[in-house]
């Protein structure tokens, strides 16, 4: 019998994630990694759909809350509710927010306090660490 538990995302090992994602994917969601600005095919998505974590398939964002902030990388101002958490980030010589998924951890990318209404909030995401499902 396969046990269930030993693969969902939230409890996989580190060969399990290896083997699940692609090394980009990898080095983003699992080693906190950053993509090249302006090297996501998703930056320039804008078909109605869902953007969801490319580790777990969790939804994360609706297509209508993405934005273009000119920064390089895929934005939105608001997650879907309870989709995505927080923590501190201390590296590089400085304090940013990081955003993860909340199912599997998986790194997604910083939000920042220069996004556009009714948020103000800019989440800028890594697309090596979404997928994009159109509606």
């Amino acid at each position: 019998m396969h046990d269930e538990t030993a693969t969902a995302p939230e409890a996989r090992s580190d060969a399990e994630w290896r083997a699940a994602l692609t090394p980009e994917q990898y080095r983003v969601l699992r080693e906190h990694g950053t993509e090249r600005a302006g090297t996501s095919c998703l930056l320039a998505e804008k078909r109605d759909g869902t953007f969801s974590c490319a580790g777990c398939g969790t939804p994360l964002f609706a297509s209508g809350t993405k934005y273009e902030s000119g920064t390089g990388w895929p934005s939105f101002f608001q997650p879907l509710p309870e989709a995505v958490e927080t923590t501190v980030d201390r590296s590089h010589w400085m304090v940013r927010t990081e955003v993860h998924c909340a199912r599997c951890k998986g790194h997604l990318g910083h939000v920042f306090e220069d996004g556009p209404a009714p948020s103000g909030l800019r989440y800028c995401m890594n697309g090596a660490a979404l997928t994009f499902e159109p509606a």
